[in-house]
């Protein structure tokens, strides 16, 4: 095999954490904040074991935080490089939560980190590409490409030089605005 490619299963990464009340936030639930945080964690572990390098957060897409967390669950987190380009990689994340009493298991956040691999003096580094072993991770590889094509194309229509008020006015009609312009 190439040295240049790697399983994506030889990189993933599954951490499990329990959650205590100094993690909690105001409402008595776990603070979204720790969440992001152990996320980014286990995002630059898992990158970083695919790249052999440092890495860095470059953006962080799609973070719906779909049921709450409580104090006394167990939370487990498991990455896997869903992505790579020259010298970025998107990590998808899936975070679930059991209460540890009765076994119940759901499902509280998924979300993509793009990572990028950093060399010893800190310029971006080329990264391994990926083995594709399965259908869904072709699935997550190609949504990666989707959601990286939106996001420029979202850009490049917002960008401050080609952006039109007159083209997009009427489209805030339906929404809770007044606008003076």
């Amino acid at each position: 095999m190439n040295n240049n490619y790697k399983k994506i299963e030889d990189t993933c990464i599954t951490i499990s954490e329990l959650m205590l009340p100094s993690h909690a936030n105001f409402s008595g639930k776990i603070h979204g904040g720790y969440i992001l945080n152990l996320m980014d964690q286990i995002a630059f572990a898992c990158a970083s074991k695919h790249s052999g390098t440092y890495c860095v957060t470059a953006s962080v897409d799609t973070v719906n935080f779909i049921n709450p967390i409580e104090v006394g669950e167990l939370v487990t987190m498991r990455a896997s490089i869903n992505y790579v380009g020259n010298t970025s990689m998107v990590v998808g994340i899936r975070v679930e939560s059991q209460n540890i009493q009765t076994g119940n298991v759901k499902h509280c956040n998924s979300s993509y980190f793009t990572m990028v691999a950093k060399n010893e003096q800190g310029s971006n580094s080329k990264v391994p590409g990926i083995i594709i072993s399965n259908d869904n991770e072709m699935r997550r590889f190609l949504e990666a490409i989707h959601r990286n094509e939106t996001r420029k194309n979202r850009l490049e229509e917002f960008d401050s030089e080609n952006f039109s008020v007159q083209e997009h006015a009427k489209d805030l009609e339906k929404y809770n605005i007044k606008i003076e312009l």
